[in-house]
C-alpha cells in the first residue's frame, strides 16, 4: 500500500537549506594518490590486525 503524493493530506515540505549542497565536484585522484590507495590498501588486508590490550588488567599491576 503505497502512498502517492496526491493521496497525503497535506504537501511535504521542502528541504532544509543545509541539507540541500551546491559544492563542486571532487578533484579525481591522482595516479599517484590512487597507487598510495592501492598500497595502503593491500597493506591493511594482509596485515595482522592490531590486539588491543586492556589497561589496569590485576596481572599488568603485578
Amino acid at each position: 500500500m503505497s502512498t502517492r503524493t496526491h493521496d497525503r493530506a497535506y504537501p511535504e515540505p521542502d528541504a532544509h537549506p543545509n541539507w540541500i549542497t551546491r559544492r563542486p565536484a571532487p578533484r579525481p585522484l591522482t595516479p599517484a594518490q590512487q597507487q598510495h590507495n592501492r598500497e595502503a590498501l593491500l597493506l591493511a588486508q594482509h596485515s595482522p590486525s592490531p590486539r588491543r590490550t586492556r589497561k589496569n588488567t590485576p596481572e599488568a599491576a603485578r
